[in-house]
């Protein structure tokens, strides 16, 4: 016989800890249907996630290398699964919900611009009249209203849980505008999870493709940043001289491996600490119980400056990236003066929220080529290029 729903439910109970969030509490959906049935709710979310055509279309955006620049490097995609991995890891050891936090992690970049960051500045700065952007209120817009994949509402029609994880997602590469409460001062232990599994994958992702694309060195990295001086020594002591791809990916893995271990044992002592029994204690709480140790966390602000630098900054990463969003505010601007040229969708969009937020949630959705396609058909221009 197959496990059903309330089977599931029943092994949360029996499992996870008391503070975790359950899937049969979750206060529900906007719009009512059935329950699943040999599926938690958490469960249906992650599948919705998966099969929606903004998660698909996080192949083709970039993360920090202008996507298609380089077959190894990361796109949103690929962070996005690596994001999901870690958060669960995180939750199995904290006895979390590891189907919210999941749902949450594949979820969280669903709004994400073209052209990585420098993307979602550009589109902040062209919508600074009409609301702004930033792509974690974007994450909910696009969940919320603009996927249409059932007839009876808009949108995804996740849970509560979920949305609410991506309205309070951020990470240091974020900086939100004013925030939407959705009732509770901080979002679940899951969303944290997921929150700070964002930011352990960027940075150990973003070492491996700065590695990758010989922007960093092994040397540099041993003499400026301390994290990487640290595994690369245990890496050595263990196993000795190991060919080079093998050894920067397990000096990289270790690196993760002790941030993880670093979260997990932090977390549990303020849980124990604060006296943390339920869900509803961990929403009650002014500042997140999911975090770094005092040590780790200066240890990693020395390493994103170290990325800020060397990496983001870079003139190869840079440059061509800045070309790309030069071509996304050109779009914007003739988009603007010729409604014609958007499809149907966005016209009958636009009556409802006007045009600016219309062709801005347009640009948002569409991929790193697809912008340079388009730029070509309407303006006649070449394609950006540039590589690593």
């Amino acid at each position: 016989m197959p496990r059903t729903r309330q089977e599931l439910e029943a092994l949360e109970r029996q499992n996870l800890a008391p503070y975790a969030q359950f899937s049969a509490d979750s206060r529900g959906r906007r719009h009512l249907e059935p329950p699943p049935q040999w599926r938690t709710q958490f469960q249906r979310d992650r599948d919705r996630v998966i099969h929606s055509r903004a998660f698909r279309r996080l192949e083709y955006k970039t993360q920090v290398f202008l996507n298609g620049t380089g077959d190894h490097l990361r796109t949103r995609l690929t962070h996005t699964i690596e994001v999901a991995g870690i958060a669960r890891n995180i939750a199995r050891a904290l006895r979390l919900n590891e189907d919210l936090t999941e749902a949450i992690a594949l979820a969280h970049d669903l709004g994400h611009s073209p052209f990585g960051h420098k993307g979602e500045d550009a589109l902040d700065r062209l919508m600074a009249k009409h609301g702004g952007f930033e792509h974690n209120h974007q994450s909910l817009r696009v969940v919320e209203e603009l996927e249409q994949k059932y007839p009876g509402f808009p949108g995804l029609n996740l849970t509560w849980e979920i949305r609410e994880g991506l309205m309070k997602h951020c990470t240091s590469y974020d900086q939100p505008g004013q925030r939407r409460r959705l009732g509770a001062n901080s979002a679940s232990l899951e969303a944290q999870v997921a929150n700070l599994a964002d930011e352990i994958t960027y940075y150990s992702h973003d070492l491996d493709d700065g590695l990758e694309a010989g922007l960093l060195s092994e040397q540099q990295l041993r003499r400026d940043v301390r994290v990487w001086a640290v595994a690369a020594r245990a890496v050595q002591r263990q196993h000795g001289r190991l060919p080079d791809e093998c050894r920067r990916y397990f000096i990289i893995r270790c690196i993760i491996d002790d941030e993880v271990r670093d979260v997990v044992e932090t977390t549990e002592g303020r849980i124990a600490a604060l006296q943390i029994a339920t869900a509803d204690d961990v929403r009650n709480q002014t500042r997140p119980l999911v975090r770094y140790s005092p040590a780790c966390a200066r240890l990693n602000s020395e390493l994103r400056r170290y990325l800020y630098k060397n990496v983001y900054f870079n003139p190869v990463v840079h440059e061509p990236n800045a070309r790309a969003v030069k071509m996304l505010e050109d779009l914007f601007h003739y988009l603007m003066k010729h409604h014609q040229a958007v499809g149907e969708l966005s016209q009958k969009r636009a009556r409802k929220c006007g045009w600016p937020r219309a062709i801005c949630d347009y640009l948002a959705g569409m991929t790193d080529r697809y912008v340079m396609q388009e730029h070509q058909r309407l303006l006649g221009t070449p394609q950006v290029s540039g590589s690593p």
